[in-house]
């Protein structure tokens, strides 16, 4: 698979393969047995698939409220280490997030927590030091530049080697770059046919030199009447190329801005297979057009 790169000359640079794997949705259930799972992360990683990206606030089900909180890294770190694979995936997560009784989200921002929380996923990994450590979300009840701050800290404090944002907007990201410098290596925003208001994102991340990790890449693509009526080019590029739209999705996204690195997420090895197959469908100015418009 073709690479992007995460990182700078201070942090280092790190190449990973132009599409990535969000795993929100890895669940340990009857329905996705753990060998199956085993089965997607071998897969992703025969396909050229390095970065991984998890959170501290993924885990399983809508009725486990905050015990959910920290499974989904325990999970994954169990079948990196089951697997011996550790050492070639680029892992990734983040903090800020909650889970709540009864199925709910909140955030907390507050220094405190995003210290604890750093500690709590290098525990839960098993790492020395998390590869990229992002901000989940905009917490409104603490001040963006005090985040930065407490960012600021964690940089320096050499538990984490890079950091990043998730769903911050251009100010922000500026914001945070004025402090962070080269520490600041990626910002993770919803970007999909469905929904690209992250578009001023990614021209600043590719002014400043950030990877641009598109979650939910494929929003839009899942129901076969949405598709049709709202993304039509989508359908016809792909019936034209004997391709997925899927595929179609996540070349039109590389295609954006060379920082871009969509992490789809998948449940199956033939899910993250398809996508991945995306990093070498070149899609021409024509069919570009036609996407931007769909």
């Amino acid at each position: 698979m073709r690479t992007r790169t995460i990182g700078n000359d201070t942090v280092g640079r790190v190449e990973v393969g132009a599409i990535g794997l969000g795993l929100m949705t890895f669940d340990q259930t009857g329905t996705q047995p753990r060998e199956q799972l085993a089965a997607t992360v071998r897969a992703a990683l025969d396909a050229g698939v390095t970065l991984f990206d998890t959170a501290d606030a993924y885990g399983p089900g809508q009725d486990k409220g905050a015990a959910a909180q920290g499974e989904n890294e325990r999970l994954i770190a169990s079948l990196l280490d089951e697997l011996g694979v550790r050492d070639r995936v680029f892992l990734a997560t983040k903090g800020g997030h909650t889970r709540t009784d009864g199925g709910g989200w909140a955030t907390d921002s507050s220094p405190e927590h995003l210290r604890a929380a750093v500690d709590a996923s290098l525990q839960r990994l098993g790492v020395e030091q998390i590869a990229l450590w992002q901000h989940h979300r905009p917490d409104p009840a603490v001040p963006y530049d005090e985040v930065v701050g407490t960012l600021k800290e964690i940089a320096d404090s050499g538990k984490v080697r890079m950091l990043g944002l998730s769903n911050a907007d251009p100010d922000q990201i500026r914001a945070a770059h004025s402090v962070l410098g080269d520490a600041l290596a990626g910002v993770q925003n919803q970007f999909s046919p469905a929904y690209r208001g992250s578009r001023p994102e990614i021209d600043v991340c590719t002014e400043l030199g950030l990877a641009f990790l598109p979650w939910s890449p494929l929003g839009g693509l899942g129901d076969a009447k949405e598709l049709a009526d709202k993304h039509p080019a989508f359908a016809e590029i792909a019936r034209a190329r004997g391709v997925s739209p899927q595929q179609v999705a996540l070349a039109w996204e590389l295609a954006q801005s060379p920082v871009v690195i969509p992490i789809p997420g998948a449940k199956r090895p033939q899910s993250i297979t398809d996508s991945a197959a995306a990093a070498d469908l070149e899609l021409t100015a024509e069919e570009l057009s036609a996407l931007d418009g769909s």
